[in-house]
């Protein structure tokens, strides 16, 4: 898809094709959808990102609580969205055993009570073994520090499902 089919997108198409680059969160597509238009594919990225950035700390933490368990709850019921489905089949998190998914699950709940969101990782570019490392070594981080880099992988998941809408490699965006 190239910028000029994104730019003439209605309000409804926009929202439909944009509205979980950002997980579970439609209305940041739509006010990415009154900026255009758009220079580039890039410019598209930038204002996503600026969005998350301009908001106060109370609607980021809400963005990082709109994210699923790894491996959690969702994961074992099927309901999450297609994109965090597929994002986490990536990493292998669908074929943990049982005690590896206890042990994520108690990290997980750990992270929670720490921070008061969930442990927010760009799955699909780790291996399944790095997940539960990775949140181990960030339950012990300050609380801003956290906030930071959770904030950095919710952009860093927003560059991969857009690449993916757009056809593109993520690389160029």
């Amino acid at each position: 898809m190239d910028i000029e089919k994104v730019n003439s997108m209605d309000f409804g198409e926009f929202v439909d094709v944009f509205g979980n680059v950002v997980e579970r969160c439609p209305l940041i597509a739509a006010a990415v959808w009154s900026q255009r238009p758009f220079s580039d594919l890039q410019d598209l990225k930038q204002h996503f990102y600026a969005f998350i950035d301009a908001l106060p700390q109370s609607g980021q933490e809400g963005i990082l609580r709109c994210h699923p368990d790894l491996a959690g709850r969702e994961l074992q019921l099927g309901t999450l969205t297609a994109e965090s489905q597929r994002e986490q089949s990536s990493a292998g998190l669908p074929g943990l055993g049982a005690d590896e998914r206890l042990r994520l699950a108690e990290l997980n709940a750990q992270y929670r009570a720490r921070f008061g969101f969930p442990f927010v990782l760009a799955a699909r570019l780790r291996a399944r073994e790095a997940v539960p490392r990775e949140l181990a070594r960030r339950l012990h981080c300050p609380r801003a520090q956290e906030l930071r880099t959770a904030l950095g992988e919710v952009k860093t998941i927003a560059r991969l499902r857009l690449a993916d809408l757009l056809g593109i490699d993520p690389a160029r965006l």
